[in-house]
C-alpha cells in the first residue's frame, strides 16, 4: 500500500429527521450549560449573536444555536432534497480526490425501537432509516457509498431524544441484530456508538462480533469538553485518554481508551462543524503530516443525516485541499470505511495480502433415538471474528430470539440442540447465522423451517 496517504472517511450517524421546538432549544440551553432562559424568538436571535451576558459562555451557546446545528432536517422531505443535491454528479464530482475518486459517505443507520415518548418526532419502527437509505443506494448505483451501524442504549424513561449508555439494559440492540439478519440479510461490520460513548459492556459486546469501530472523539485540547455539563466527567463521548494520532488501535479488555489486546480496531473521528471534538485545519494537517512520515492516516468525519451535510462537505473539501498543498508528497483518498479500516490493518501487520473471505456452512440434523434435533456450524473458509457466529431464531409466534452456541472440541465448529433448556424444533420459524472476518468480510446463512420437511436457505 502507499504510505503517504490519508483516507477520508465520512461517517454520518444516520438517525433520520430531527423536529425541534423553540421550547426544546432552550430546555438543551439547559442541559448543556445550566442556563434556564424563557423561550423566546428575540433571545434566541440574541444568544445567537452574543447579546447576552452569560459570564464567558457567550461563545460556546453562541455555536450550540447556530444556524448549522439547529435548522434541522425536520422531515423526510427535507432529507429527500438534501438527498438529490449531495448524489448529484456535480457535487460528487467536485474536488476529486488524489486518484480521481469522488466523495462517499458512510451511513451508519439507527433503529428508533423501543421508546415511550418521542416529543423530537423521530422516525420509530425496524429497518425504517435503513430501508431509505438502501432504496437511495439502489437509486444512485454509481457511488461507493455503504451502510453501516449505529445504535442508541435505551433512555432511562424510553425518551427517544435521549441516549443512555448501558448496552446490558438495551434488549433492543439484539432485537435490532436479529431483524437485521432474518428480514434484511445483512450484519454490520463497521460500528459508530451513540452518542460517541462507550463503556465495558459495549466494549466487550463490540469484541464479539465487529471488527472495525470508528468512535475515537479524542482531542488535543478537552475545553469544550469540561466546559459542557453533557460531556464532564465522562458523561457523554469520553475518549479524553484515547490516541489522539490518526491512527488504529486494538482497545484494552478493561478500558477501551487504552492501547491493548482486543480483536477490534477502533479509528478516530472527529465532529463536522459542532460544538464539541471537531474537526478543524491544524487537525487536518496534522493527519497529512503523520501520512508524510510514511504512516497512512484514517481520517474519520462525523455527521448526521440531520443536518445540512452539503454545507458540511464543502468546509472538509477547503480543508483537505489547503492541507494537501501543504503536503504535496501526501495523496488523499476519498474512502468506505472497511475499505480504509483494511488498508491500515494491513499496515500496521505488514502484511500485503489477506486471507480468502469468510464462509460458514449451517447443518441441520433431525431428531433421532440418540439425540434431539440440532445444528452444527463450520466456518469453512478463513477464520471467525470473535468466538462465536451471531446466532438468532424467529419463533413461529414472531419473537426474535438470540442465543449463545455450543463450543466444540473442534475450532470453528459449533453446535445448538433444540430441546426444553432451549426452545422445541417444532417453534422455530427461521434462522439465522451471521459472522464478520477480521477483515469485515461477511457471511451469513438463514433457514426457513418448513413443517416436517427439512429447512431451506432462503
Amino acid at each position: 500500500m502507499k504510505k503517504k496517504i490519508v483516507y477520508i472517511v465520512h461517517s454520518v450517524d444516520t438517525e433520520g429527521p430531527l423536529y425541534e421546538s423553540l421550547k426544546a432549544k432552550f430546555d438543551r440551553l439547559y442541559d448543556v450549560f445550566n442556563l434556564k432562559l424563557s423561550p423566546k424568538k428575540n433571545i434566541l436571535e440574541n444568544l445567537k449573536n452574543k447579546k447576552i451576558n452569560l459570564n464567558g459562555k457567550e461563545d460556546a451557546v453562541s455555536t450550540l444555536l447556530s444556524n448549522h446545528l439547529t435548522n434541522y432536517n425536520d422531515n423526510w422531505k427535507k432529507i429527500d432534497k438534501m438527498i438529490k443535491n449531495i448524489f448529484s454528479k456535480n457535487f460528487r464530482n467536485n474536488d476529486k480526490d488524489s486518484f480521481g475518486g469522488s466523495w462517499i459517505f458512510n451511513w451508519h443507520c439507527l433503529d428508533h425501537v423501543g421508546y415511550k415518548f418521542n416529543p423530537r418526532k423521530r422516525t420509530l419502527g425496524y429497518h425504517k432509516i435503513y430501508d431509505y437509505y438502501s432504496k437511495v443506494l439502489q437509486k444512485y448505483k454509481n457511488n461507493k457509498d455503504k451502510i453501516h451501524w449505529h445504535f442508541h442504549p435505551m433512555s432511562t424513561y424510553n425518551d427517544a431524544h435521549r441516549c443512555a449508555t448501558s448496552y446490558v439494559n438495551s434488549p433492543e440492540l439484539y432485537q435490532i441484530l436479529c431483524r437485521r439478519i432474518l428480514e434484511r440479510n445483512w450484519f454490520p461490520s463497521v460500528y459508530r456508538a451513540g452518542f460517541q460513548t462507550e463503556r465495558p459492556d459495549s466494549n466487550w459486546f463490540l469484541e464479539q462480533w465487529i471488527p472495525f469501530d470508528i468512535s475515537n472523539m479524542s482531542t488535543l485540547n478537552n475545553e469544550d469538553i469540561d466546559n459542557s455539563i453533557d460531556f464532564k466527567n465522562g458523561r457523554s463521548g469520553d475518549w479524553r485518554r484515547a490516541p489522539k494520532d490518526w491512527s488504529i488501535y486494538h482497545p484494552d479488555h478493561d478500558d477501551y481508551q487504552k492501547i491493548g489486546n482486543c480483536r477490534r480496531w477502533i479509528g478516530r473521528a472527529l465532529n463536522v462543524m459542532n460544538r464539541i471534538g471537531s474537526i478543524d485545519q491544524k487537525e487536518m494537517n496534522r493527519a497529512f503530516s503523520q501520512a508524510n512520515k510514511n504512516k497512512p492516516a484514517l481520517v474519520g468525519l462525523a455527521s448526521h443525516d440531520f443536518r445540512n451535510l452539503e454545507t458540511e462537505v464543502n468546509y472538509l473539501r477547503k480543508m483537505i485541499i489547503k492541507s494537501s498543498k501543504k503536503y504535496p508528497k501526501v495523496k488523499f483518498k476519498y474512502a468506505e470505511a472497511r475499505d480504509a479500516f483494511v488498508e491500515l490493518v494491513k499496515f500496521k501487520e505488514k502484511t500485503k495480502k489477506i486471507e480468502k473471505p469468510i464462509k460458514l456452512k449451517v447443518i441441520f440434523k433431525k431428531k433421532t433415538l440418540s439425540d434431539v434435533p440440532s445444528l452444527t456450524i463450520k466456518c469453512t473458509q478463513g477464520k471467525v471474528f470473535g468466538p462465536q457466529p451471531f446466532f438468532c431464531i424467529k419463533t413461529k409466534k414472531k419473537r426474535y430470539i438470540h442465543d449463545n452456541l455450543d463450543f466444540s472440541k473442534n475450532k470453528q465448529v459449533w453446535h445448538y440442540a433444540f430441546h426444553g433448556d432451549t426452545l422445541p424444533i417444532n417453534d422455530v420459524d427461521k434462522l439465522g447465522v451471521a459472522a464478520n472476518d477480521r477483515f469485515g468480510n461477511i457471511h451469513i446463512k438463514r433457514l426457513k423451517f418448513r413443517g416436517e420437511k427439512s429447512p431451506i436457505e432462503f
